[in-house]
């Protein structure tokens, strides 16, 4: 059964600072790995350390996709933003999620 996409409000300002390409990749690789699927990891696909944001991320090339999956079978996408070392950068605004 596949699962519905949701976006959080924030994530369209997220997606504002996305080029046109990049935006399009983002959209391609959530239908392609999160409709179906989107709880068990692959070399794209990792269940994060207990953070703010989401317990899930999808890697994109250098763009990353946070999201968290209720138990409706819904895919919720938290965020959406460009990885750059260890900070990832959304909306315009560097956030932190690791701590190293």
């Amino acid at each position: 059964m596949p699962y519905d996409i949701e976006f959080d409000e924030a994530v369209s300002g997220h997606l504002d600072h996305l080029t046109a390409r990049e935006r399009s990749l983002v959209f391609d690789a959530i239908g392609a790995q999160l409709v179906h699927q989107p709880l068990v990891e692959t070399r794209n696909r990792k269940r994060l350390r207990p953070n703010p944001l989401a317990e899930w991320e999808l890697r994109v090339q250098n763009l990353r996709v946070f999201y968290e999956v209720t138990a409706t079978n819904v895919v919720r996408i938290t965020g959406i933003g460009r990885k750059r070392g260890n900070v990832v950068i959304m909306g315009g605004k560097e956030l932190r999620l690791w701590n190293r």
